[in-house]
């Protein structure tokens, strides 16, 4: 019993770390051996028997009867003297069996036992969360926020792991508080020392891919398949997807009636802006969709090069490019192609057209720059758009458009 008493305060902690009596017991035995090695020398001639559904163990002795002038005694050897007190008609040359009691190897050395039980079990938790979450890489995870930190988001799970979300990895438009619910894909798993990190990552296109499989229920049979992703994460994103069925449309069954479907998937990501669009092997046709929402006029491939001349009207220039240059940057991207615009339009025009930082004198530097950002940099590709839509599109007050406007109408006496 003196060994039960003493394993039951070893192993007093075991609730709380999910560990199970059997693996334990095995950390006992390999924990004892170690201070048997320590105290006799080796662990040979030592027996541990244990008993998981009881939760006991025994630690029996075995040594080989010498003769009591034998003054350099082995680890393996006992005196005859000192083995008659255990039985009187023992003989030199039998061997005896003793039970050692885990008290008789002394305070120091059972603080010692209880120390390197508390390092292994925590060894062998960490291997298991090391390999629990390198089988969730690539999977979306949901954890709560325990501690906010300039360069950090610290999360913890319902089993209390913690995951790291580091500021990179981050949406731009993310805020959180203590508690909130967190998504996102489990990216990696580092051993920092002998402990995990697991990081957690919301920018990656891995974690748009499985919010499609876990939003969008034809995704997630493989009746329509997400076969590219590109994104700037919270600016705006593309997604090409296939299906073998032609009775499905893909597009159209992941937008859903009125974007019912993916508007839960934006406002995840901060309202990043989604475009869904048919994948093809057609790379002029990929590259045209891809570049939606402007109407492309043709294209010049240069497959060696991976690069392709994309001719448009003045009024789609714009749309191609997008804002801040976003659109056209993802649909190289998605396509796999460097993508040149080349403006088509009136010739006149063309050459009656003035660059916008002839104006500079006029329209301050930053403003010049908002404008080329959305592909807008000469007079005339600016006079044709709406105020609106300009509003709209960049970072400008429309008070600041319409003085523009008015300086750019007064150069062609408009």
């Amino acid at each position: 019993m003196e060994n039960l008493a003493l394993i039951e305060s070893f192993s007093e902690f075991k609730d709380d770390k999910l560990i199970d009596r059997v693996t334990l017991m095995a950390i006992l035995e390999d924990v004892f051996r170690n201070a048997l090695k320590k105290k006799f020398g080796s662990d040979d001639n030592f027996d541990i028997i244990i008993n998981p559904d009881k939760g006991d163990m025994e630690i029996w002795r075995r040594r080989v009867i010498v003769a009591d002038d034998d003054l350099d005694l082995e680890n393996e050897e006992i005196t005859l003297t000192e083995a008659r007190k255990i039985e009187p008609d023992f003989e030199i040359g039998e061997e005896v069996s003793e039970e050692v009691k885990l008290v008789d190897l002394g305070r120091r050395a059972i603080l010692a036992l209880r120390q390197n039980l508390i390092s292994k079990i925590h060894e062998h938790d960490n291997t298991n969360l090391y390999k629990q979450f390198k089988d969730l890489i690539g999977e979306i995870y949901t954890a709560e926020v325990h501690h906010v930190r300039p360069r950090v988001v610290i999360l913890v799970d319902d089993e209390g792991n913690e995951i790291v979300l580091p500021k990179e990895k981050q949406i731009p438009s993310d805020f959180f508080r203590k508690g909130d619910n967190v998504r996102g894909i489990i990216e990696s798993v580092e051993l920092k020392g002998n402990k995990p990190q697991i990081i957690m990552s919301r920018t990656s296109e891995i974690f748009l891919e499985k919010l499609f499989e876990q939003e969008i229920p034809e995704v997630f049979d493989g009746l329509i398949m997400v076969k590219s992703v590109v994104r700037i994460p919270g600016e705006k994103a593309k997604v090409a997807v296939d299906s073998y069925d032609d009775r499905i449309d893909p597009v159209g069954a992941c937008v859903g009636m009125k974007g019912s479907r993916i508007h839960g998937i934006v406002r995840e990501l901060g309202n990043e802006n989604i475009d869904v669009i048919n994948f093809t092997s057609n790379i002029q046709l990929y590259i045209t969709r891809a570049l939606s929402p402007a109407k492309v006029s043709s294209i010049k491939i240069n497959e060696e090069e991976k690069r392709a001349e994309v001719f448009l009207k003045l009024e789609e220039v714009s749309k191609a490019i997008g804002r801040g240059g976003h659109n056209i940057k993802l649909a190289g991207l998605l396509t796999g192609y460097e993508l040149d615009v080349i403006r088509e339009g009136n010739i006149a025009e063309e050459e009656d057209d003035v660059e916008l930082t002839e104006f500079s004198d006029e329209i301050e530097a930053w403003v010049i720059e908002e404008f080329a950002k959305i592909g807008l940099d000469t007079a005339r590709s600016i006079l044709k758009q709406n105020v609106d839509d300009l509003v709209r599109r960049t970072d400008l007050e429309e008070e600041t458009i319409q003085e523009v406007m008015r300086i750019l109408k007064e150069e062609f006496n408009a």
